[in-house]
């Protein structure tokens, strides 16, 4: 289930929030458990035994953790028992075909022949926002170990923070030191309910009317054959990409923060207008947040930080991008994506803050800066490294070789295609945060949130692609 459906918005979501404010005080983690089991449940049912019993097993760790009279080593034992169980399912179900896959590949590179594996291994299937769930559950474990969170009394408090539909398959990530807090007590206003709303009926119309006709473009240049994708069409349709992938998962995050106030959870922020970055380290402090600061906190750190000279550093920007290309998807083509972002973070420390390039006039500072998010757009977006390479030679005028190029170049040249081009690029640079404008609620921006909303749903049921980019990782 999708939030930018008929079926989302006009049954779960209302008996979801009816039933939450009929149901006591006492019952209404319960009741948002189990509709957040229906959600994650309704495109495999099978899939919630496993959340729940990755759920049970943090759960006991914590328990563990924070036993009275606990020595160190049994603490310690808790919290790597969460940390490798969680690794452990998620390894198994993403990167097990990878790995096998690489491996079979590598056998035949060295003439070994094929590699016969069980057909097994090629058929497993990777359940909807595994790599979302499983770091909020060792987010869990490892701040009751630091001693950043103090161990839930209820399982059912536990679970209803593990399973919380609004971010429970495509974030923001939500660590448990953050809402542990609120799953103990917080308060229900009509205020909070309201800004909800709005919220999400924002980032709804972001989806609807933004990304998925972005989607579109994009997707007709990547899927081009050999030769037929020219210079203009292949720049624009990458273009096209940043704008779909931007507004899609944003508006997931504007959603998901919406729906999580009208519940009375505040989330995290997890996007600042990271198309406005002045360099791919200023990117990575605006673009999912709430995962560069997870890496940092739980990775970055750990490895050493800063802390152990000039190259080490480098090496644990290096280390912590590979395994955020990783985390995204289980092909060779992230982990290029990581290499690429990890090696510009360390360029730029090295450089420093009185580098030429800091001392450019700030619009070309963020024009270069989106050209090198571009580029690394190309091995985000395509289907393997093969097909990158391809359309990067395309942009860069090696491509375009048949009569097929000129009609995709008219074909992305539409004048609906300009139109929301120029609107979405007036919306990524011209137009304040999400956040930032709804700061202060008032009637007209309550009233443009529900004329967009209405828009939205009449497009919605008109198109036939509605896809949620973060939904496969």
């Amino acid at each position: 289930m999708v939030f930018s459906s008929h079926i989302f918005v006009f049954y779960f979501l209302l008996l979801s929030v009816g039933m939450y404010y009929a149901a006591p005080r006492m019952m209404k983690h319960l009741i948002l458990t189990l509709v957040s089991y229906v959600f994650y449940g309704w495109w495999n049912p099978w899939f919630v035994f496993l959340m729940l019993g990755s759920t049970a097993i943090d759960y006991g760790c914590g328990k563990i953790i924070t036993a009275e009279g606990a020595s160190p080593k049994k603490r310690k034992t808790g919290m790597i028992l969460s940390v490798v169980s969680n690794l452990a399912i998620l390894v198994f179900f993403k990167y097990t075909a990878f790995a096998v896959g690489s491996v079979s590949g590598m056998a035949e590179m060295l003439g070994w022949g094929q590699v016969a594996l069980p057909s097994f291994f090629y058929h497993i299937v990777l359940p909807v926002g595994i790599s979302f769930y499983t770091f909020q559950s060792m987010s869990y474990s490892i701040d009751l170990y630091r001693g950043h969170a103090k161990a839930s009394d209820s399982f059912i408090d536990f679970a209803c923070y593990v399973s919380m539909f609004p971010q429970l398959v495509a974030g923001p990530i939500v660590r448990y030191g953050h809402v542990a807090e609120q799953l103990r007590s917080r308060k229900h206003t009509l205020e909070d309910f309201t800004y909800g709303i709005i919220r999400f009926q924002l980032g709804f119309a972001k989806k609807i009317l933004l990304a998925n006709p972005m989607g579109l473009v994009a997707d007709a240049c990547f899927q081009s054959g050999d030769g037929s994708l020219g210079v203009l069409a292949a720049w624009l349709g990458v273009c096209a990409y940043a704008f779909q992938i931007y507004f899609d998962f944003s508006a997931y995050s504007d959603m998901a923060i919406g729906l999580g106030r009208m519940f009375a959870f505040r989330f995290p922020e997890n996007f600042d207008s990271p198309y406005k970055s002045v360099n791919i380290t200023d990117f990575w402090r605006r673009w999912h947040i709430s995962l560069s600061s997870f890496l940092r906190d739980y990775l970055y750190i750990p490895l050493g930080g800063n802390r152990h000279g000039s190259a080490r550093t480098y090496v644990n920007l290096m280390t912590v991008m590979l395994l955020g290309g990783l985390w995204h998807g289980a092909q060779w083509n992230f982990l290029v994506w990581g290499a690429i972002h990890g090696g510009m973070l360390a360029f730029e420390r090295l450089m420093g803050k009185d580098s030429f390039y800091a001392r450019l006039p700030h619009p070309i500072r963020i024009a270069i800066t989106f050209v090198i998010v571009l580029i690394t757009w190309v091995f985000f977006r395509a289907e393997n490294l093969e097909v990158a390479l391809r359309y990067l030679k395309a942009m860069f005028g090696f491509g375009g070789g048949n009569p097929a190029a000129a009609l995709l170049t008219a074909e992305v040249l539409e004048p609906a295609n300009i139109f929301y081009f120029v609107v979405c690029a007036a919306a990524v640079w011209c137009f304040p945060r999400t956040f930032g404008i709804l700061r202060k609620v008032t009637l007209k921006k309550a009233i443009l949130a529900v004329v967009l909303f209405v828009l939205s749903l009449a497009v919605m049921f008109s198109q036939g692609f509605n896809p949620f980019l973060y939904f496969q990782f």
